[in-house]
């Protein structure tokens, strides 16, 4: 079976790149005479597609004896549409692009911002960024039709290979992804980031990420996998950058959508854009509220963001960003295998609570200089905390006592930076290559205090070390990191075709931790056997270099072949190095992580009827932080323990293949819609050495066998109804590779996550201009299985994922 696959791909393949006897050249410019590289060209009369290179010169190949349609598209400029009689046709063409102007009517700024032609990738220069040789993917949410409204994170990652998702029913107030072995805890793996600019606590210290752009409220969401450490630092999962919406070109536009649904699901979005004159603006407000599946579940939250942009000139503009988000939740905490098995919809914590308050600022400057070069300068910012109150210990099965000590978690963050970058294209050897070079100062000041919450049952975020001044382990400490980096990359076209891209990045990092923590145990009848207290004062300092490479070789009918490998690194976090908490201890000697990433794959489109992109990778993780269960000296106690547990590599397939099934059979009635997509990873892993017992040659982590996604949309005119299947393997969630034990009803905090598999299905209809209905089932079989097993907050121990749930939207837009 996999040999016949493989035979039609590469039959595919090599039929797309052969050169047919009929051609016809050409150079596509701007209105100056500068050639532009990246022109998509489309042949309507064969329904074939072909790309511009570097010096804007284009061949379009297997062209009909007749007459040709040809549509030349790039974004931020008019389209262009030419007949070419391939009789007649004598001389090379001259295309000549006119510049997208803002004051052109909105359906023809509609129809630009479409990207009908635009592949699923990143190009290789976006604004000042290089992505040329890596591993790149765009998700185009307009073209989602999914759970919008909860963030439904595997419908709205549906298609992106590869990615594991920790699932939670709180309407997607926090997002959780990961993949190739990489924890989805709160996406901390992976620089996170909205319209270019970090959004998670601390970039070092505490990279997890509490808040998630909504998804109504976005354009796009931009994903580059682990070759993006040179660009955006220190990570091995790589970039995900949520692009939110571009004001409308219009003076003024409201658009407000509400949501109902399971278990007193309630949301409303509404947005407020325009432009007029050189001044345009976006804002948004968004709101949700529900009571969860569980007892003791109910979140409440409101988001707000505004961006705010002014064009001095052509080339020249200043945009600021303010984005608030707050929430208070129940949680219901974890469950061990037995009581899962027993009753998944079961709760036995009815005092615990988390609060989130979350506040962003950015401040962007852009010029595009006449010599072909832009600049962009960058100060962002971040002013939030995040609160944790309940019982959580490790014996999950344990119920919470009223009138005891609740665990309280108080986080703090200050931080802000500066990025500034300089893309400079020129020709070399008569190619055009581009050179990008960048720096960021990063800087926080945050601060964690841990001690007793009080005996209540409400949300009460008040130390209580009155109620309980003994209380078992207290701390409180000061963070405060600096960072300062400098990057480089440089695309090289050493042909027309071929490109390679080398990479540096410089890190100095200094991070510290100022403060203290005291132990206390109490006798049998509370006498205070034990009481100390530690002062600390620990600062690192590390430098070093990242390197990277990536190459890149274009046919001319739009196919690429690509592959990359780079440096990564991870430094040691708060929660790695520091914790209060008598269920767990940290490893004294733990250091930070280093590795690399590799890909190699093969991306493009298939005339207007087949895209895909397929590739191998590798992900060497030396020295990865992880935990298991040891017995605390001197006591029969079993604790978490933190610490380097070895080294590890995963390695596999991805691929994406997403077909056209109306151009193939409906190609003259543009009416009709059907597409399907096949998203297929398939990886293995190990740990190749290990200083630990029982770990050398176990799975890494959160690495599933196969992983796949099978979706289709079909629809006629303005509706649409979408299906999405999806089955991820088995999959353990420590180094020690423990099983499932049915049997377990103390802990459920380690262990396999069982194979599963879910079903969704999503309905739209647009009703003229102005409405729009959304409805929808997710998981519509009701199946019983569970993402995560939570070491700490929201559990520990299992969380269970959601039953079969329905919601309906509403849409105005005037």
């Amino acid at each position: 079976m996999k040999s016949k696959a493989f035979k039609i791909l590469f039959f595919l393949f090599f039929s797309i790149v052969a050169f047919a006897q009929n051609n016809i050249k050409g150079i596509v410019t701007d209105s100056q005479g500068r050639a532009l590289a990246d022109v998509e060209i489309y042949n309507k009369t064969n329904s074939s597609f072909f790309k511009t290179n570097t010096k804007g010169q284009f061949v379009i190949t297997g062209v009909d004896s007749g007459t040709n349609e040809l549509v030349f598209f790039a974004p931020d400029f008019v389209i262009e549409e030419r007949t070419i009689d391939f009789k007649t046709y004598k001389s090379d063409l001259i295309i000549i692009l006119k510049e997208l102007e803002t004051s052109l009517s909105e359906v023809v700024v509609y129809k630009q911002k479409e990207k009908l032609f635009a592949l699923n990738k990143l190009k290789d220069i976006e604004e000042t960024a290089i992505y040329a040789g890596k591993k790149t993917e765009v998700i185009a949410i307009e073209n989602l039709t999914a759970n919008k409204a909860t963030n439904n994170a595997r419908q709205i990652f549906g298609q992106v290979a590869g990615l594991t998702i920790n699932e939670n029913s709180d309407a997607g107030l926090q997002l959780s992804i990961g993949g190739r072995g990489l924890n989805p805890n709160r996406t901390s793996n992976f620089n996170t980031r909205q319209n270019g600019y970090d959004i998670s606590a601390d970039v070092l210290g505490y990279p997890e990420s509490y808040y998630a752009t909504p998804t109504e409220a976005l354009e796009e969401i931009q994903i580059v996998r682990g070759a993006a450490s040179l660009q955006y630092g220190t990570q091995f999962g790589g970039l995900i950058n949520f692009k939110i919406k571009s004001p409308s070109t219009k003076p003024f536009e409201v658009v407000t959508r509400s949501t109902v649904g399971s278990y007193n699901l309630f949301t409303n979005f509404t947005s407020l854009s325009g432009t007029n004159g050189k001044f345009s603006h976006y804002s948004f407000y968004n709101y949700k509220k529900g009571d969860g599946f569980r007892p003791n579940s109910e979140f409440d939250s409101k988001t707000f963001f505004t961006n705010l942009n002014y064009k001095f000139t052509k080339n020249t503009s200043l945009h600021f960003d303010y984005t608030h988000f707050g929430y208070l939740a129940k949680q219901p905490g974890g469950l061990t295998d037995y009581m899962f098995l027993q009753d998944p919809t079961q709760s036995n914590r009815e005092r615990n609570w988390f609060k989130i308050n979350w506040n962003l600022f950015a401040l962007r400057f852009k010029h595009h200089f006449e010599h072909d070069a832009d600049f962009s300068l960058q100060l962002f910012g971040l002013d939030a905390y995040r609160y944790a109150l309940g019982y959580r210990s490790n014996r999950v099965s344990n119920p919470d006592t009223p009138g005891t000590a609740r665990d309280l978690i108080k986080g703090d963050f200050v931080n802000w930076g500066a990025e500034a970058r300089y893309l400079k294209k020129y020709n070399l050897f008569g190619k055009k290559s581009a050179f990008l070079i960048g720096g960021k100062y990063y800087q926080a000041e945050n601060t964690g205090l841990q001690g007793p919450g009080s005996s209540g049952s409400d949300a009460n975020f008040d130390l209580a070390t009155g109620e309980f001044p003994f209380y078992g382990n207290q701390s409180d400490y000061k963070y405060p990191n600096l960072n300062f980096a400098l990057f480089a990359e440089n695309i090289f076209q050493l042909t027309n075709n071929f490109s390679v891209t080398p990479g540096i990045r410089f890190e100095n990092i200094q991070t510290k931790a100022e403060g203290y923590y005291r132990n206390i145990n109490l006798g049998l009848n509370g006498d205070v056997l034990l009481d100390e207290t530690f002062d600390e004062n620990v600062t690192k300092n590390r430098q070093f270099v990242l390197v990277g490479l990536g190459l890149s070789y274009k046919f001319d009918n739009g196919m690429e072949l690509y592959g990359n490998i780079s440096q990564n690194y991870r430094s040691v976090t708060f929660s790695d190095i520091r914790t209060a908490n008598p269920s767990a201890a940290i490893d004294e000697n733990i250091t930070d992580e280093f590795g690399f990433t590799s890909d190699i794959g093969i991306r493009g489109k298939i005339r207007d009827i087949v895209s895909l992109d397929a590739s191998a990778y590798a992900l060497y993780y030396n020295d990865k932080i992880g935990e298991y269960l040891i017995q605390k000296p001197n006591t029969a106690q079993l604790v978490r323990y933190r610490s380097n547990v070895g080294t590890g590599i995963t390695y596999g397939v991805e691929s994406i293949f997403d077909v056209n099934f109306a151009k193939i059979f409906f190609r003259a009635n543009e009416n009709i819609i059907w597409k399907a997509f096949a998203n297929i990873a398939v990886t293995e892993s190990e740990y190749l050495k290990s200083d630990q017992p029982n770990i050398k040659g176990n799975k890494v982590e959160f690495v599933p066998l196969y992983n796949t996604k099978y979706g289709t949309q079909v629809g006629y005119k303005n509706t649409m109804l979408s299906f999405q299947y999806m089955a991820v393997a088995k999959q353990f969630t420590n180094a020690e590779n423990s099983p499932i034990d049915i049997n377990d009803n103390t802990y459920g905090i380690y262990g396999e996550i069982p194979a599963y598999d879910v079903f969704d299905l999503s309905f739209s209809q647009k009703i003229g201009k102005h409405l729009k209905l959304e409805a929808g089932i997710n998981n519509v079989f009701d199946n019983s299985y569970f993402t995560r097993r939570a070491t700490g907050y929201p559990g520990p121990g299992i969380i269970p994922s959601e039953p079969r749930v329905y919601y309906a939207t509403i849409e105005f837009k005037f």
